[in-house]
């Protein structure tokens, strides 16, 4: 009898769980490492251009305490590193770092224009290529070694922009209400 209903509780659960079988999965991209890198950079650029776009003008000279960067001094590092990183990753000149002491305009055109420059790393990058060694900072790595240090980065000053806008009353992006 118990060999019976084990039977029959198999039979059943095959029958339950074929109609899964044949879904569809969904399709790996062809590239799924670069893939992956590429989204985290999409989020982290997103959030940090916001959040520069949302502090005030008048902000952008604003210090927690002296001995850390203005809002200003903080998208021009972010700017600079992120343009640092991709050269290093693609192996071409630099783009033009911009002042610190530009502009909120100035700045989130710099930032906008270092944003397509890392944009264009990726493109048409396979995970073969990103696998390929890089010198980054004085160290071999990989090429996709350097795309994630892009978003760790950026990700890692998205959190110094949070402290500096909920200390002005702002709500950073990712805190806004979702719609």
């Amino acid at each position: 009898m118990t060999t019976f209903r084990l039977l029959i509780t198999l039979i059943t659960i095959l029958f339950l769980t074929l109609p899964l079988a044949g879904q569809a999965q969904p399709a790996a991209p062809a590239n799924p490492l670069t893939t992956d890198a590429r989204d985290a950079w999409g989020f982290v650029k997103n959030i940090v251009l916001r959040a520069a776009e949302k502090m005030p003008e008048e902000n952008y000279a604003f210090k927690p305490v002296p001995e850390v960067r203005s809002f200003s001094q903080l998208i021009a590092h972010i700017t600079n590193a992120q343009n640092e990183m991709c050269t290093q990753v693609k192996g071409v000149a630099t783009p033009k770092p911009p002042s610190d002491k530009a502009t909120k305009a100035e700045l989130i055109a710099a930032l906008k224009e270092s944003d397509a420059f890392c944009d264009a790393t990726f493109e048409g990058l396979t995970d073969a290529q990103a696998a390929e060694p890089v010198k980054l900072y004085g160290q071999v790595r990989t090429r996709l070694t350097g795309l994630f240090m892009l978003s760790f980065h950026g990700y890692e000053h998205y959190g110094n922009m949070v402290t500096y806008m909920r200390l002005k009353g702002l709500v950073p992006p990712t805190s806004e209400p979702r719609k």
